[in-house]
């Protein structure tokens, strides 16, 4: 356990995720207990004193408060990370940073026209990011200044339709999923709820372009052909989709792609696809729930390429429980024979509700061996000609490093980059779901859809009526 207490409360969560990202799987407590580490701050006239403690050692040191808000922020977490370090600890790869958007910080000065040198700079002397990690940001961000020109912030948006079913629950998922078995009997009441939604949704957003569509969950194709045919033709018979120039079915779970749902989402127009195994390992399918083998891998696969689909992405996770350098390797030997035009690189994060951490059954893996498993995922990617085209971060983060897309070029996720950058309003339908209204001032409104399905069909005019309400919608 580490102790934080905190005189004031001001910086509570900065210290507590930094502290988080050098200490992974520990608790924390506000009391003064025999603990693996405990933080003691207090203010004093224009500084923040701190001390750091632990069984065998103790630091004090102090840090300035400055005018600003932010500025103080950063040197309060850049004293810290310093002193940790004097405790043995290692370097991290993002530094300080523990926000989920680090390319967003680039972005802004790439919009100021920042040179690239004074970009490097900042980020190493305000956050302490390493050089591997700084060129990464820059590059990826880059990239995504590059795709977004294409983008129009003003008039144009974005829809997300969730399916929130799955044929199992994976251990290490804490998203928003229901037991496609449990919900068979009802799921034709709940595509014809969510159609519904959808035709609301297109009649406020008439003389609006629509610029991406991405249907994700769950796993959308736990849905029958039918369904999902039925889905797409409201949209096609609703939306404008002249502007349209990406339409993404995560078709996800192998065990839930058929030959008859991939040439229906192709006749319906999608043009873009994901097949995610997440590991090649059988052991690894097994221990996280998956019901399909790495043979069902290659045979989806195989299925959306003879079906059409020349833009095929598929997501690997990097930490699960047991999982060696050697098993890393192994899936990215097999993973380069299928030449996906798009790779998502996932390390592992656990919310609370996760069942790796519900059942106690999650597996700490060591910063340096994520470090070397993620350097030989990335690797790979660079072989197959895949470049890094979005990035973003979460909390409890194994080896304290990122989620990270790589594609091919003009086979990149318009969709993926615009929910991380928030730079244009995505209008959410479906169960569990959140629309993000982005206003001309930057300002953010979210609405939120109820999670339960059942809820979500009872109370669908309520749902639809929160979107008509939300001011600047129209």
């Amino acid at each position: 356990m580490i102790s934080l207490l905190l005189e004031d409360m001001t910086f509570e969560q900065d210290i507590r995720e930094l502290l988080m990202a050098f200490y992974p799987g520990e608790k924390y407590i506000y009391t003064d207990d025999t603990v693996l580490l405990r933080l003691h701050l207090y203010k004093k006239e224009q500084e923040y004193h701190i001390s750091i403690n632990t069984e065998n050692e103790a630091i004090e040191f102090c840090s300035e408060i400055k005018a600003a808000k932010f500025d103080t922020k950063n040197e309060l977490k850049r004293n810290i990370y310093l002193n940790l370090l004097k405790l043995g600890n290692k370097e991290l790869p993002w530094g300080t940073l523990t926000g989920i958007r680090p390319t967003k910080i680039v972005m802004e000065m790439l919009e100021k026209n920042i040179p690239l040198e004074d970009i490097k700079i900042h980020l190493k002397e305000v956050y302490l990011v390493g050089e591997q990690r700084i060129n990464l940001c820059i590059s990826t961000a880059l990239r995504e200044f590059n795709i977004l020109k294409k983008i129009d912030y003003k008039d144009g948006y974005s829809l997300y339709i969730g399916i929130p079913f799955c044929p199992t629950r994976c251990l290490y998922c804490s998203f928003t999923s229901y037991s496609i078995a449990l919900w068979k009997k009802e799921t034709d009441t709940y595509v014809a709820a969510l159609c519904k939604e959808l035709t609301a949704v297109s009649k406020m957003f008439r003389g609006k372009k629509l610029q991406t569509i991405y249907m994700g969950g769950g796993t959308p194709t736990s849905l029958e052909a039918y369904q999902l045919t039925e889905i797409l033709d409201t949209v096609k018979t609703n939306f404008d989709l002249s502007n349209l120039l990406e339409l993404t079915v995560e078709a996800g779970r192998p065990d839930s792609i058929t030959k008859e749902k991939l040439i229906a989402l192709k006749a319906s127009g999608v043009n873009r696809i994901s097949v995610n195994p997440q590991t090649m390992q059988q052991k690894t399918l097994d221990l996280i729930g998956r019901k399909h083998t790495t043979e069902d891998i290659y045979n989806s696969f195989r299925l959306a390429r003879e079906a059409g689909f020349t833009n095929i992405n598929m997501d690997f996770i990097i930490g699960l429980n047991g999982e060696t350098l050697s098993d890393i390797k192994d899936s990215f030997i097999k993973v380069k024979k299928l030449a996906p035009e798009s790779i998502t690189i996932h390390s592992l994060a656990l919310k609370r509700a996760a069942g790796l951490n519900t059942e106690n059954k999650r597996e700490i893996v060591d910063n340096e061996l994520m470090l070397s498993m993620t350097d030989v995922a990335t690797n790979n990617c660079n072989e197959l000609g895949l470049k890094p085209y979005y990035l973003y971060r979460q909390k409890n983060m194994a080896g304290n490093l990122e989620n990270i897309g790589f594609s091919k070029p003009d086979k990149e996720c318009l969709y993926n980059i615009l929910i991380m950058e928030e730079k244009q309003t995505i209008i959410a339908c479906g169960a569990g779901t959140s629309s993000k209204i982005v206003f001309e001032d930057g300002r953010i409104e979210r609405i939120e859809n109820v999670k339960d399905p059942k809820l979500y069909i009872e109370r669908l005019d309520e749902m639809i009526k929160r979107k008509e309400n939300m001011n600047g919608i129209n």
